[in-house]
């Protein structure tokens, strides 16, 4: 059981057997996000994705308040978990991240201290068959992280073949989606298109694997069906604004990102609340907005060596964090991320 005083070299092995330890999840980054997000006694942090509560387990090991959050249902037994270890100290809600400050509230809390958020499909979900976001094992072509709603498999099977290309090139940054879409819609013509490693076998045929192929040619299909399916760009962007009308002056906003999309839109959020955007010397009568973060580091920690080694997510990882100032909340603003999160919001068939 780990102390109740976790020091800077904190080592995420001893939490091994317990819930959110190596046994199920390993928490990536862990020492950077306390280092980061500072928890500490009589403070209330926001864990915008519980998990298998492992960022959650070390921030109330630290004395503070967790609200965790959660969109999965499998996570529910967790957080009872949690419950009866922590008593009042913790709290879990079943819902998605990007209305946290609407759960905060409804919950008694209109500002918190701190809000992490580790982005993207968890380890669990993928080394479950059944969940289908992986093709390491065949399973059911899913997706779904909230269990409900549109399939992977409707989406494969139901879109226009023009959309599926832009799903699979915008969201998965796959330079053949052509190739692929229209692989995928000559298959389902004849057969409806079900299970993961009938996907991935169909998108390895029709690109070829080399011997010196570093991922399997089917990967960026893959996460372009999942962040489509669970509008996890949108998510991401509207949680970064929940976290903005939440935080607290001097709150702190963690967030891990594990490929280029994502960490593009909180690079692009912070860029923009830590501005002096508004005012110019050519239209003096407009008042400058004032920032509503401000950032002691601009780049992104990575993970290092020794983690990387240890948990293969973490090589991968990105982390991006920001403290609130003391200027009001600004209007959403989705026009700062693109086409990605406008393709996401886009996204029904």
């Amino acid at each position: 059981m780990v102390g109740n005083n976790i020091d800077p070299g904190f080592d995420p092995t001893v939490l091994e057997g317990v819930v959110g330890g190596p046994a199920g999840h390993i928490p990536v980054m862990l020492n950077e996000v306390l280092s980061t997000l500072q928890p500490a006694s009589n403070k209330l942090i926001v864990d915008g994705t519980f998990g298998a509560g492992g960022y959650s387990r070390a921030i109330l090991e630290k004395g503070a308040n967790v609200l965790a959050i959660d969109r999965d249902p499998n996570a529910q037994s967790t957080g009872m978990k949690f419950l009866q270890k922590y008593d009042e100290k913790f709290q879990f809600h079943i819902g998605e991240f990007g209305q946290m400050d609407v759960i905060c509230k409804q919950a008694g809390y209109d500002t918190v201290d701190g809000v992490v958020l580790d982005i993207g499909v968890s380890s669990m979900q993928i080394d479950e068959a059944e969940r289908g976001f992986s093709f390491q094992k065949d399973g059911p072509l899913d997706m779904r992280m909230g269990q409900s709603g549109l399939s992977a498999s409707d989406v494969v099977n139901g879109a226009d073949g023009k959309d599926l290309t832009r799903i699979i090139g915008i969201l998965g940054e796959e330079r053949h989606a052509g190739r692929v879409s229209r692989a995928i819609v000559a298959r389902r013509d004849k057969k409806p298109i079900t299970r993961t490693l009938e996907l991935a076998q169909l998108v390895e045929n029709t690109l070829g694997r080399k011997f010196s192929d570093r991922i399997h040619p089917a990967t960026r299909t893959f996460q372009a069906l999942r962040i489509f399916v669970n509008r996890e760009l949108e998510q991401l962007a509207n949680g970064l604004f929940a976290a903005e009308r939440i935080l607290k002056a001097s709150g702190r906003l963690v967030v891990v990102t594990f490929h280029s999309l994502e960490d593009r839109i909180v690079k692009r959020f912070f860029a923009d609340r830590c501005g002096h955007k508004g005012g110019s010397r050519h239209l003096p009568q407009l008042e400058a907005l004032q920032p509503c973060f401000r950032q002691e580091r601009s780049g992104p920690l990575k993970a290092g060596l020794e983690e990387a080694e240890l948990n293969p997510r973490a090589r991968s990882a990105k982390l991006r964090w920001a403290i609130r100032t003391d200027a009001g909340a600004r209007d959403v603003d989705l026009s700062l991320f693109g086409a990605e999160v406008s393709l996401s919001l886009s996204g029904r068939i």
